[in-house]
């Protein structure tokens, strides 16, 4: 009687073993799914994105003239970047895109400035979770209004090379572009992971046919 109940229970734990390993390998296949669905849309956003940016840089330079928007006028000369990128080479890579670089010290300034003001204000932390909950909502509000407003000047200051009024199709232009480099990095990311989850199904299958 012992023997058939030992029998039983080293079959029940084969069958949930085997479900467990199932359901893993189930998962894996609908993540590499969903990443591949994710990296298809974000392609086919972006051929939209670069079409409608063409489309709006042609017609500003129909309105302005081609004396006005030309690359003559852009500065050729060596300056640091107003966009970069930064990769985080761990275990799984990330990609992550610093737009204009003035905004970006703006941010940093604002977290230290909030740094400090935690520190010179160590009694907020016993106002009660609320609070410190609105405190907190109502400043960062406060900074993403500064850090747009930074980036608005950023951009026009970029577009000042070609005269102080343009065509707000050129504005229209800029902003496609910006989106468009935004979805670059949407995609390399996504990529990442796609190949990640491609890896482990093919690992699996590799697995199974052993």
């Amino acid at each position: 009687m012992e023997v058939a109940d030992h029998k039983t229970q080293s079959l029940e734990n084969g069958q949930a073993a085997e479900e467990e390993v199932d359901e893993i390998e189930n998962d894996n296949v609908l993540q590499f799914m969903d990443s591949m669905d994710a990296y298809l849309t974000l392609v086919h956003s972006l051929s939209s994105t670069l079409r409608q940016g063409w489309l709006d840089l042609a017609s500003a330079r129909h309105s302005m003239g081609a004396y006005r928007l030309n690359t003559a006028l852009l500065d050729h000369t060596s300056h640091p970047a107003a966009t970069s990128l930064l990769v985080d080479e761990g275990k799984e890579p990330h990609f992550t895109l610093c737009k204009w670089r003035s905004s970006g010290n703006e941010k940093l300034l604002l977290g230290e400035e909030q740094s400090s003001h935690d520190k010179s204000h160590p009694q907020l932390r016993h106002r009660g979770a609320t609070l410190l909950s609105e405190e907190k909502t109502s400043f960062e509000n406060k900074a993403s209004c500064e850090i747009d407003d930074q980036v608005q000047k950023e951009r026009s200051k970029s577009l000042s090379v070609f005269g102080t009024l343009v065509s707000p199709k050129l504005r229209a232009a800029q902003l496609s572009f910006e989106t468009a480099l935004e979805t670059l990095v949407e995609i390399a990311n996504t990529r990442s992971e796609m190949l990640r989850a491609f890896d482990k199904v093919n690992q699996k299958s590799g697995g199974s046919k052993d």
